[in-house]
């Protein structure tokens, strides 16, 4: 025989354990963004996946694997990035306050991702650039690799990278999604 648990059960126990901290990463699923439904997951230190890619089993493994096991399905603990996604997308916010985590990766990556929190809202920068920025003029590819790799799109705003001659370039989101953003931010037309 077969048990299941309720609904209702089942959400008081994800939010207990978010609540006493025993989570390594909590996730939730926003279905209805204006990019389409994004996989958004926390830490204690801040935001450390938003996913174009909303299906949870293909971030789950890796969540673990750079985070810790506890990954679970808890809506409360992204409730600050949901709003502040929310305000972002409706206009009211050009700079977000949430953290993102990103101790996981190497310390290039973490200095290019450092240099890109640092382009304002509504305007663009070069790959070539920020590789500069991070301390290697010659690594603009590399750049496009962590661009491309870069676990918080929107938060950390890879879609304000482009290439030397202004062009839009590859976006891990769709150049569509890309185009979307910096239209939203004014640095389209």
């Amino acid at each position: 025989m077969t048990e299941t648990v309720s609904l209702a059960l089942d959400e008081r126990f994800r939010a207990a354990a978010a609540a006493e901290g025993l989570l390594d990463v909590a996730y939730d699923v926003l279905p209805d963004t204006p990019v389409g439904a994004l996989l958004v997951g926390v830490t204690d230190h801040g935001v450390c996946r938003i996913s174009f890619d909303p299906e949870p089993e293909h971030h789950l493994e890796l969540l673990a694997r750079l985070h810790g096991p506890r990954v679970l399905r808890s809506s409360k603990p992204v409730d600050r990035v949901r709003l502040e996604l929310d305000e972002y997308f409706a206009g009211k916010r050009q700079h977000f306050d949430v953290e993102p985590d990103v101790r996981v990766m190497p310390e290039f990556n973490r200095r290019v991702l450092e240099q890109l929190a640092r382009v304002e809202y509504g305007t663009t920068t070069t790959y070539g650039s920020l590789a500069e920025l991070a301390g290697n003029r010659g690594a603009a590819r590399a750049v496009g690799t962590v661009m491309n790799r870069n676990p918080v799109p929107i938060v950390l705003a890879c879609h304000r990278v482009v290439g030397a001659n202004g062009n839009l370039t590859g976006y891990a989101g769709g150049l569509e999604r890309k185009v979307q953003l910096l239209r939203l931010e004014g640095a389209l037309l």
